[in-house]
Parts: C-alpha cells; structure tokens; sequence
C-alpha cells in the first residue's frame, strides 16, 4: 500500500517571504544586501531564512542580483490630461538621462483617489520594477514617503526639504523665488491690492508659494490682498480669479501657482468685464509654450524643468550606484515680463 515518503519539501523563496510577511522581491533585496528594504525589515526576513533553513542557489543568487535597469514615477493622469506644465518637460529631462544609462523610466498614471500613487508605488515595490523612484507633488504628511522609508526604497524627492527624517535625497528649483520676483515686479508698478491664486494648499509647493507671496508683500510694506484656492485645472482657475475678483476692494494683480491656471483666469478676467493688464495685472507660473502666443503674451515664472528632471534622474543613479553624491543646487527660477502686467489703473 502506497503511502507519504515523509521527506519535507525544501523551503523555497516564497515559504521565507510568506513568513516573514513580506514580497519575493524583498527577500531578494535583503538577501543580496541591495537598497530596497528597511534594516528591520532586512534583519526579520534573515531571521526567517534561518529558521527555514532556506538559502538562495547560486543561479538564484545570480537572478536577484540582476537589477530592473528601471525606476518608477507616478503622477496623477489629470496632469497628462490638462497639459500640466511641470510634467511634461520634467519627464523629458528624466528619460534624457536615464536613457544615456541604459535605464528605462516605468511612469504610472493613476486616478486622483488619495491613496492611488501610494498603491503604484506599492506594486513598484512588490513586483519588483523598479530600483528605486522619484517622488513629486509632495503634500504634507505625505504617506508615499511614510511607506518608501518604512521598506528602503531608493527615491529621489521633487521637494526642497522633505518633512520628517526620511533619509532620502531631494532636488528641487527655487520655486518661491520665482514668486518674489513676481510681488517685486508687480509693487515696482505700483500694485498695492496683490491677490494669490494657487492649487491645493495641501501641495507643499503650493504652500511654499504662498509663503513667499506674502513674505514678499511684507518686504514691500503691504498687506496680502485676496487669496483663492482651487484644484489645479481649467476651472479650477475660473472659480478661483472669480472668488479674488469679488473681494472689496478688487485686487489690480494676480499672482498664479501656474499657468494652465492664470490662461484661464484671463476668460473669468474677461467675462467679469476687465481688461488685462488695464484693469488687472497678471502673472503665471511655468512659462508654458503657449504663454507667449496669449493676446496679451503672459507674464510668468520660468524653470527649467527639464534640467530638473534630468538632476534628479543623475542624483538617483548615482544613490543605486552606491555612491554618496553631493547634492546639485536648486534649479533657478525667473522671471519673464511679457504684456499681462501694467501699472494698475488710476484710484
């Protein structure tokens, strides 16, 4: 009568990551010492190989060893969609220098639910596509950089600081001196009703913005005028120049968090009556491509998001290499006096 040999079936890869309670991938970062999880996360699951007596062949040992040759960003798909004018040049500037290494850039658009790119860059992890990412949009108490610190991933993020001890690295532009220079322009002209009009408050650049809005304000001696948020989209921008427009009294300028916003501010301008910059003065940020071709040409703050994205794409290489690089200085930002801004109209 047949029966069980009673011989156990050797542990494999997938018995250490189930008890250790963590992705296959894991195990292979941890195993091979490469970034990619935390040194608790390191230490349980060599404690699980241990106590399964599993260890990695030599030709397994030499297929974790392989790296993806690739790293992740995630972005909301409605930045695609609107013509976002951060993204598309920041992306180009990444593939200029990944491709330069034989790296591919693995880019998710994801919904605008509050946990979707959180989700992306847990499936990144998991399944393993990616040596490390880049992280932008940063929001306070941004849980994505909670869960790439808890599991090690290598990322470099789009942020002048990045709160909290995370470790990571972080490249930004100047961004908030783009927007002094728009209050010092606009108070050179005489401007003493400024208004502010941003994205979400919740985005740290938009919050950083803002701040410099008012600290220039305050330099200049004069108090903050209106300030609207609204998401940043097409109508976004509408509902919020309407909101500024409304206060009394009326703001004679405007300063935007971006340009997609100000273009469409200048219709709401226009529809309330106002002509631009006769009535009202405004300043974009961004210096899309269409900025110069508006009637009036737009006012704007111009970055080089392409060389953006291509530091952040070098810094990160350089951190998957093992090298300890030192930080590049932030992307300078300035601007660009075109025909939406004008001495405001006579009390």
């Amino acid at each position: 009568m047949g029966g069980a040999t009673g011989e156990r079936r050797a542990p494999t890869i997938a018995d250490v990551a189930r008890l250790a309670g963590v992705s296959t991938g894991a195990v292979s970062y941890a195993m091979n010492d490469r970034p990619g999880v935390s040194a608790s996360t390191r230490e349980r699951i060599r404690q699980a190989a241990a106590e399964l007596g599993w260890e990695p062949s030599g030709a397994a040992r030499a297929l974790m060893r392989q790296s993806s040759q690739a790293v992740g960003l995630v972005v909301a798909a409605t930045h695609l969609l609107t013509g976002n004018g951060f993204f598309a040049s920041f992306v180009t500037g990444l593939e200029q220098a990944l491709s330069r290494r034989d790296f591919a850039l693995l880019l998710r658009a994801v919904g605008a639910e509050p946990q979707a790119e959180l989700l992306a860059y847990r499936r990144m992890w998991q399944q393993h596509q990616v040596d490390g990412v880049i992280v932008g949009d940063v929001r306070t108490d941004d849980p994505r950089l909670a869960f790439l610190a808890e599991v090690g991933m290598p990322a470099v993020v789009v942020d002048r600081l990045a709160a909290g001890p995370t470790g990571f690295r972080t490249l930004d532009s100047d961004h908030p001196a783009g927007v002094r220079h728009a209050v010092r322009h606009l108070v050179g002209l005489g401007h003493r009703r400024v208004a502010f009009v941003g994205g979400p408050p919740r985005l740290r650049h938009v919050a950083d913005r803002y701040s410099a809005w008012r600290a220039a304000l305050a330099g200049a001696g004069e108090e903050p005028g209106p300030v609207a948020y609204e998401e940043a989209t097409e109508r976004g921008g509408i509902r919020a120049t309407r909101a500024v427009l409304a206060a009394h009294p009326r703001p004679t300028a405007i300063v935007y968090t971006s340009d997609l916003m100000a273009i469409a501010g200048l219709g709401a301008i226009r529809a309330a009556g106002l002509a631009v910059p006769r009535d009202v003065s405004v300043v974009g940020f961004d210096d899309v491509r269409l900025a110069a071709y508006l009637t009036p040409p737009l006012t704007t703050v111009r970055v080089d998001y392409v060389r953006l994205g291509r530091s952040c794409a070098d810094l990160l290489l350089e951190v998957l290499a093992g090298e300890d690089p030192a930080t590049p200085p932030p992307v300078p930002a300035e601007l660009v006096v075109r025909g939406t801004t004008a001495p405001p109209p006579p009390r």
